[in-house]
C-alpha cells in the first residue's frame, strides 16, 4: 500500500479523524473536540446550534464508530482528497475561533494551512484557506487598541502585517491560477478587496452574491446584505436581513442594530443591540455593543 508522507504530524492526525464514514458535520465537529484545542460550546457556536444539541450529535458520532467498528488509519495518498473537505473545514473553524481572540489557535490553524498547502499544493481551495487567513490575520494588531475592538474602517494600516498581506495575495493568485472559485478562493478574494482602499463594495457585494449561490449559507447572505447597505444604502440591507432566520446568533442581531442606528430608528436598535449584548462571548464585543447602546441612548 503507499505511503503518504506528511510535512506535520498533527495534519496526519486531522487527516486520520476525519473519516468518510461518518457525516461531514461529525467528521468536522469530532476533530475539532479532539485535536482543534475547541470546547463543546465554541464548536456548538460554529455550528450555529445550542451546546446541549452539539453533545448529542457528538456522542451519536462517537456510538456509530463503536457500533460500526470504523477504523482510523492515515490515509493513503489516493485518498486524501476525498477527505479536504473536512480537513478544511477544520482548520478554517480552528482559525475562525482564534480570529475572535484567541491568538495561539490563528496560529496553530494558520501553521497547518501552510503544512496542508505543501503536502497539496495544486489544491485551489487548499491555497484559498491559506490566503484567506493570512490575509485576515495580517490586521491581527490594529483589530485592537488598548483593549476594545476597532472596526476595520478605523484601524491603523501601519499596524498591518505586510508580509502577511503579501503571502496571502500570493496563495491567492496561485489559486486563481489553478482556477480555484470554491468557497474559500471567494472568501479569500472578499479579503483582499477589504484591504483596499477605498473599499470596492459593489465587487464585494458581488463577490458575497457568488457565495451565497455556492454554499446557500445564510450567514454569507448576512455578509452580503453588509456590502449591499453600503452601495445601495441601509434600506436595502435591512431589506435582506429581515428574510433571514437567524434568531439567536449574535452578528445577526448587531448587524440589524447597526443598520437601524443609521436610518434613525432607534429604540429598534436599542432593542438589536441588547440581544446581541447577551449573546456576545468576548469582553472587547461587549464594550463595543455597551458603547453602541449608549449611542442611540440606552
Amino acid at each position: 500500500m503507499e505511503e503518504t508522507t506528511f510535512p506535520d504530524e498533527r495534519l496526519e492526525l486531522v487527516f486520520t479523524c476525519c473519516h468518510p464514514s461518518l457525516a461531514l458535520e461529525a467528521q468536522v465537529a469530532l476533530t475539532l473536540r479532539a485535536l482543534g484545542g475547541l470546547t463543546t460550546d465554541e464548536i456548538a457556536r460554529a455550528f450555529l446550534v445550542p451546546e446541549e444539541t452539539m453533545k448529542r450529535r457528538l456522542s451519536r458520532a462517537k456510538r456509530k464508530i463503536k457500533d460500526a467498528g470504523i477504523p482510523f488509519n492515515v490515509p493513503a495518498e489516493h485518498l486524501l482528497p476525498q477527505r479536504l473537505s473536512a480537513v478544511l473545514a477544520v482548520v478554517y473553524l480552528i482559525y475562525n475561533e482564534g480570529y475572535g481572540g484567541r491568538v495561539d489557535l490563528a496560529a496553530e490553524a494558520i501553521r497547518l494551512g501552510t503544512a496542508l498547502a505543501e503536502l497539496m499544493p495544486d489544491e485551489p481551495e487548499v491555497q484559498g484557506l491559506n490566503a484567506l487567513m493570512l490575509l485576515d490575520d495580517a490586521r491581527r494588531d490594529a483589530r485592537f487598541e488598548d483593549g476594545e475592538l476597532v472596526l476595520l474602517a478605523d484601524q491603523d494600516r501601519s499596524r498591518w502585517d505586510d508580509s502577511k498581506i503579501t503571502r496571502g495575495r500570493e496563495a491567492l493568485d496561485r489559486a486563481l491560477a489553478l482556477r480555484g472559485r470554491g468557497p474559500y478562493v471567494v472568501q479569500a478574494a472578499i479579503a483582499s478587496l477589504h484591504m483596499d482602499e477605498p473599499r470596492d463594495w459593489p465587487g464585494i457585494a458581488a463577490l458575497y452574491g457568488e457565495l451565497v449561490r455556492t454554499t446557500g449559507s445564510a450567514v454569507v447572505e448576512l455578509n452580503r446584505a453588509i456590502a449591499v447597505a453600503e452601495v445601495d444604502g441601509p434600506d436595502a440591507g435591512l431589506a435582506l436581513v429581515d428574510r433571514l432566520d437567524l434568531a439567536g446568533y449574535q452578528y445577526f442581531h448587531s448587524t440589524r442594530a447597526d443598520l437601524l442606528r443609521r436610518l434613525d430608528r432607534a429604540d429598534e436598535a436599542r432593542t438589536e443591540y441588547v440581544r446581541a449584548l447577551e449573546l456576545a462571548h468576548t469582553e472587547p464585543e461587549r464594550r463595543f455593543l455597551e458603547r453602541r447602546l449608549e449611542e442611540v441612548g440606552a
